[in-house]
């Protein structure tokens, strides 16, 4: 039996204060644009494979 999500609630913090330690992917502007990258294109993948259903 398929489960489909009908709501989902997604919750971020940000830390704007320069005293937190920030990962590596944070620090540089390419290696962020490319997580983005990666992300968006994994989601247009499942809303492909939706649409195909």
């Amino acid at each position: 039996m398929p489960i489909e999500i009908k709501e989902m609630h997604i919750k971020i913090v940000l830390d704007q204060s320069g005293n937190s330690a920030a990962s590596p992917a944070t620090e540089d502007p390419d290696e962020k644009d490319k997580i983005i990258e990666a992300c968006v294109e994994q989601v247009m993948e499942i809303l492909s494979k939706k649409e195909e259903r």
